[in-house]
C-alpha cells in the first residue's frame, strides 16, 4: 500500500501537460475592423468608405467638438491649436482619399472581371460606420468623430493591393499591340516594297 501511496504522491507533484499558448493577438495593423471586407479590394473600398464619411462630416461635427474643446480646456494649451489638429487630419485624409483611389483603379484596371460593383458597396459599408441612430447624442457622436482614426491596416494593405494590381496589369499588357507613336517597334516589320 506504501508503493501505491508513493505513486500517487508523484503523479499529482507531476507537471500538468501544458496547455497551447494562447495566440498572440494581432499586432495593430495587422487587425480588421469589426464588418470590413477580408479581401483586399474590397477592404480598400471600405477604408475609402470610413474615411469618405468621417470627412464629410466635417462641418457636422465642428459646431460640438468647438463645444467640447472650449468646456474642456487642458492647461496651457490654446484653443486655436487644438481646433488646427481637425484641420490637418482634414488634410491628411484628403491625400489618404486619392491614395485609396489610385489602389481600387489599378485594382479594377488589373482585374479579368469587372469588380467596381464590389467596390462600390463596399464603400457604401464603410460610410456606414458612421450612421447612428436617435438615441446618440450630438456629443457622443462628436466624441466618437474627434477620437476615431483610420485602421492602420488600411495603408498597408492600400499599398499592397496597388503594387500587385501594378504587377499584374504589366503581365496582362505582354501580349498587346503597341499603341501607334508610342516609339515601340511594331512586332513584324511590313515586308519591302521593290522599287520598280
Amino acid at each position: 500500500m506504501t508503493a501505491l501511496a508513493i505513486a500517487l504522491a508523484l503523479f499529482a507533484q507531476a507537471p500538468e501537460a501544458a496547455a497551447p499558448p494562447p495566440e498572440a493577438p494581432a499586432a495593430a495593423e495587422d487587425r480588421l475592423p469589426n464588418g470590413a471586407p477580408r479581401d483586399d479590394y474590397q477592404f480598400v473600398a471600405w477604408c475609402y468608405g470610413a474615411l469618405r464619411g468621417y470627412l464629410d462630416m466635417h462641418d457636422e461635427m465642428m459646431p460640438e467638438v468647438t463645444r467640447i474643446e472650449t468646456q474642456f480646456r487642458k492647461p496651457g494649451t490654446s484653443l486655436a491649436d487644438d481646433l488646427k489638429v481637425y484641420a490637418d487630419m482634414q488634410k491628411i485624409g484628403r491625400n489618404q482619399l486619392k491614395t485609396f483611389q489610385a489602389s481600387l483603379t489599378a485594382a479594377e484596371k488589373a482585374s479579368v472581371r469587372p469588380i467596381n460593383t464590389l467596390g462600390a458597396n463596399a464603400v457604401r459599408l464603410g460610410r456606414q460606420i458612421w450612421n447612428t441612430g436617435p438615441e446618440v447624442t450630438k456629443a457622443r457622436k462628436a466624441q466618437e468623430w474627434m477620437s476615431w482614426s483610420l485602421p492602420l491596416r488600411c495603408e498597408t494593405v492600400s499599398a499592397s493591393l496597388e503594387t500587385r494590381a501594378k504587377l499584374m496589369g504589366a503581365t496582362f499588357k505582354v501580349n498587346e499591340e503597341p499603341e501607334p507613336g508610342s516609339g515601340a517597334a511594331p512586332a513584324e516589320a511590313p515586308p519591302a516594297t521593290p522599287n520598280p
